[in-house]
């Protein structure tokens, strides 16, 4: 029977006798729709705020690159005072590498007193210097040959680059060094993306397939486990978002990284990222971008990595602390050679290439390239000068490059001989003691090392800058050096008496000093009362001078203010090493006044100049200069014959060093100045609770100044002979005499200023060589009998007039000059 139809007016209910597949089929759909819309309406805004707030920061990135402070490149030329242990110690604390090799950059190859080096190009105050493959030859504590092994013709002159010392960062404690993506090398560029984001030049900032692998992983581990993170992914979480593990930064992420793919280019976003990839760390100093960790782990600018460099600082982009190659080198090593394998295998090197790379070395630097500051004492200096031009933190982060004159070497080697020698000086029983150091070019002012504390890489109060603590003798060559600017008064040949002697002070006082050794010593030339540092004859110069002329010449030299009391004369003033070395700067220098300099230029991010500090260095004045060079031979006598002839005993009388010991009250204090013909160095030892330590002059400082040079490549003092002239002065009186007299002393002298009156051992006729037979036996007794005439004819004379007296004298000494030459005339026949 057919079924009855439907009543008519009642609709038919076809969505209830649907299949279930289709229903979940149209909830997706409008589920899709409202989430579509709801995405438009509330993701549109949001991308919109979320776009200017990334445009903003990204075109507003100016990362804070810090301040490099430099030691000054290592001059090389034939005839250069140099020896290879020398020469190897500023390699090192520059970061160069025996390889066996000397041909990479950062590189060298010794063999005995040869060496292969292979620099790094770096910029200088006047400009660019190239890199340079060169053998440098060394003989006899010199550079004696210098060629360019590229070019294989010698060379006048190279310098070797730098030792980075010190960094001066800002808010941020990162390491980074910017560069343009034309200077990465391509197969850095190319490694890189091959590696960590192999469809980095097709995706828009989010690749979908990785997104979707990544979460497959996640879902079945139930957390985030993977990534899928793309290059421009990794630059946005690692500029503008935590490390947090959710998936709402992975949103935020995505997001970011849409955005900065839409507004900008690839190239623009590979450079940033080459910039400020996260590839080490360093304490708390983080290395960012692949400029610095090619300098912190090989020590090279990028331009000089070879293939494994870049597979390993490409392989260490996944985790820098897991792939550390100093303290992991097999894990390293592994993903390093896993990169080279997919650089192979992507065709980006040639199998050859990758077999030779993976039988490579690390060929990490073994220290690493990020200085950290290791010489407190001496960035005190150089902060002080700097302050000068620069308002306090101006230059941290400010990408600039400041140029310094340390010499690594010369700083080693002090620090070295104050460590080694308080240990050897200490007492047991004795306070802890201390030193401070300043070692300077004799020739140019620059501060080449300073020491301010026994542990000198510890920071705090600095000794060698900051003591002040009483001078001693060390001042009496300035009272000297103000008696001998007046050859007409004053020579080093003029008698002294070295007797008591009493002061009368401003309060009316008397002050009366003794002499160390508590004897007075007579009459004395002016040379043995300063180098032998006899006090009472140095008074007596003084005073005649001027206690208020000796403040003032303090003023003039090292810009000091001491009171103008008669104890000045004896050093009662509280110095510093530094103000010190300032002072001797003059004598070492020639008789020039020069400021002493710690810093020699600072140069803006593109290397130009901004500031250079060349100071003048024209020649001393005359005065000053001949005046320098008569104190200079006294402190020389001072090593041979006076406070520091122990010096000789030490091997360094081939230097003919000048030097002056001094000592505080009760020992308190030792000093030693002392300079050849290339440095002056400066050394206080003594106790921070100013206790008494038992030292002297030349059992405390001398001794790490001694240790110092005993090893420090240094030329020979030689005073020269430029406006003086010498003669041989009679031991009993201030007359010229001859060579041979007994007792005669060859004294230099200003030019002209020769003493008046000669008094000659030879005053005989002639006709004495016939009256006793010839030989000097004879011309001893003529003189004898000679002299016994004259002086009984002096007593039997009737008293003179002054004028006659006068007259019969110039008549004595004329015809005596007449009788000497005719003697020489008449030695010149004798057969």
């Amino acid at each position: 029977m057919p079924r009855k139809n439907a009543s008519p007016g009642k609709s038919r209910d076809t969505s209830r006798n649907s299949p279930p597949r289709r229903r979940w089929l149209r909830w997706l759909l409008r589920g899709a729709l409202v989430l579509f819309a709801l995405a438009l309406v509330v993701g549109i805004p949001v991308f919109y705020v979320l776009d200017k707030q990334v445009r903003a920061e990204f075109e507003a990135l100016r990362w804070q690159v810090p301040t490099r402070v430099y030691a000054r490149p290592l001059a090389l030329a034939p005839g250069i005072r140099l020896d290879a242990a020398t020469l190897e110690i500023d390699l090192l604390a520059a970061g160069y590498r025996d390889d066996g090799v000397g041909d990479t950059p950062a590189t060298y190859q010794r063999n005995g007193d040869r060496f292969r080096i292979a620099t790094r190009g770096f910029t200088d105050v006047d400009g660019p210097v190239p890199r340079a493959r060169i053998e440098v030859v060394l003989a006899g504590g010199r550079v004696q040959a210098l060629r360019d092994r590229a070019a294989d013709k010698p060379l006048a002159a190279a310098r070797i680059d730098p030792a980075r010392i010190a960094t001066l960062y800002g808010n941020v404690q990162e390491e980074r060094r910017l560069v343009r993506i034309r200077d990465v090398p391509s197969l850095l560029v190319t490694g890189l993306q091959a590696v960590e984001d192999r469809n980095f030049k097709h995706h828009h900032g989010v690749d979908p397939w990785g997104v979707l692998r990544a979460a497959w992983v996640n879902l079945r581990e139930g957390e985030i486990e993977q990534g899928a993170s793309t290059l421009t992914q990794q630059l946005v979480r690692s500029l503008f978002l935590s490390r947090d593990v959710n998936w709402s930064r992975k949103l935020k992420e995505a997001a970011y990284a849409l955005i900065i793919e839409f507004r900008y280019d690839k190239e623009r976003i590979l450079e940033t990222y080459l910039n400020q990839v996260y590839l080490g760390q360093q304490g708390n100093q983080a290395v960012h971008g692949v400029a610095a960790a090619s300098e912190f782990w090989f020590g090279r600018d990028l331009s000089s990595l070879r293939t494994e460099d870049m597979a390993l600082l490409v392989g260490m982009v996944k985790g820098p602390p897991t792939y550390d190659p100093r303290r992991h080198p097999e894990r390293a090593k592994e993903r390093r050679d896993l990169v080279l394998s997919v650089w192979e295998e992507l065709e980006l090197i040639p199998p050859e290439e990758a077999a030779r790379a993976r039988a490579a070395p690390l060929g990490v630097s073994a220290r690493p390239g990020l200085a950290r500051n290791r010489n407190p004492a001496f960035m005190d200096l150089v902060r002080r000068q700097l302050a000068r031009d620069y308002p306090a933190d101006a230059l941290r982060g400010a990408g600039l490059t400041v140029l310094t004159t340390l010499a690594p070497s010369a700083q080693l080697l002090s620090e070295q001989a104050v460590s080694d020698t308080l240990g050897k000086v200490q007492r047991a029983d004795g306070p802890p003691l201390q030193a401070g150091l300043v070692v300077t070019d004799a020739h140019a002012g620059e501060v080449l090392a300073m020491v301010g504390n026994r542990v000198p890489d510890q920071p705090g109060f600095n000794r060698a800058l900051e003591a002040q603590r009483p001078v001693g003798s060390l001042l009496k060559p300035m009272v000297y050096l103000l008696a001998l600017a007046q050859p007409d008064r004053w020579s080093l040949a003029t008698p002294v008496e070295d007797t008591p002697v009493t002061v009368t002070l401003a309060n009316g006082r008397t002050w009366s000093p003794d002499n160390a050794d508590g004897r007075s010593h007579g009459t004395v030339s002016l040379m043995d009362a300063l180098s032998r540092s006899y006090n009472q004859a140095t008074v007596r110069i003084g005073m005649d001078v001027g206690p208020d002329r000796l403040a003032e010449l303090l003023k003039v030299l090292a810009g000091l203010r001491a009171p103008a009391n008669p104890s000045l004369i004896l050093g009662a003033v509280d110095l510093s090493p530094f103000a010190m070395a300032q002072s001797y700067q003059f004598l070492a220098s020639g008789g020039r006044i020069q400021p002493l300099r710690a810093v020699r230029a600072v140069l803006d991010p593109q290397g130009a100049a901004i500031n250079r500090y060349d100071f003048d260095t024209q020649p001393a004045q005359e005065g000053d200069a001949i005046a320098a060079r008569l104190v200079t031979v006294a402190l020389q006598d001072a090593v041979r014959n006076g406070t520091g002839r122990a010096l000789l005993n030490d091997g360094l009388g081939r230097l003919s060093p000048a030097g002056k010991t001094g000592t505080s009250n009760d020992s308190r204090d030792s000093w030693f100045a002392g300079y050849t013909g290339d440095h002056l160095a400066v050394v206080w030892v003594g106790n921070d609770q100013n206790e008494p330590t038992g030292l002297y002059g030349s059992t405390g400082a001398m001794k790490v100044w001694s240790a110092l040079f005993t090893k420090l490549p240094t030329a020979p003092l030689d005073v020269g002979d430029a406006g003086l002239e010498y003669g041989w002065v009679a031991a009993d009186r201030f007359a010229t005499t001859e060579e041979d007299c007994e007792g005669a002393r060859r004294f230099p002298f200003v030019a002209g200023y020769l003493p008046p009156d000669h008094a000659s051992c030879r005053e005989r006729d002639w006709l004495d060589w016939f009256r006793f037979g010839g030989g000097d036996r004879a011309d001893e007794r003529a003189d004898r009998d000679e002299r016994g005439a004259e002086r009984s004819d002096d007593r039997r004379d009737a008293p003179r007039s002054r004028g006659e007296e006068i007259d019969a004298e110039r008549e004595r000494i004329r015809d005596l000059r007449d009788r000497s030459r005719t003697r020489e005339r008449w030695r010149q026949r004798r057969p």
